[in-house]
């Protein structure tokens, strides 16, 4: 389904789309948004998976055990000795 609705644009993005258009990358400006919009969608949806993703691992690493946690100074020292 198309809805038809009205934009309005900077003089900037403005010249950027008809520029597109005439230059054959978009058939029109409103295929333009509509490429820019699902860009959009999926730099969202990429995020959210990413951010759960993230958040799994945290979850995982709290039933971590304390005595498996690597001490700080031992966990550091090669770092340490290269530094030295």
């Amino acid at each position: 389904m198309t809805v038809k609705t009205t934009l309005s644009f900077t003089d900037r993005h403005h010249s950027f789309l008809t520029e597109k258009v005439a230059e054959g990358v978009f058939a029109s400006q409103s295929a333009a948004v509509a490429a820019a919009l699902e860009q959009m969608i999926r730099d969202e949806e990429e995020r959210a998976v990413a951010l759960e993703a993230m958040a799994a691992e945290i979850r995982a690493r709290m039933q971590t055990p304390p005595g498996a946690y690597v001490d700080a100074a031992e966990g550091f020292a090669a770092a340490r000795s290269r530094i030295a």
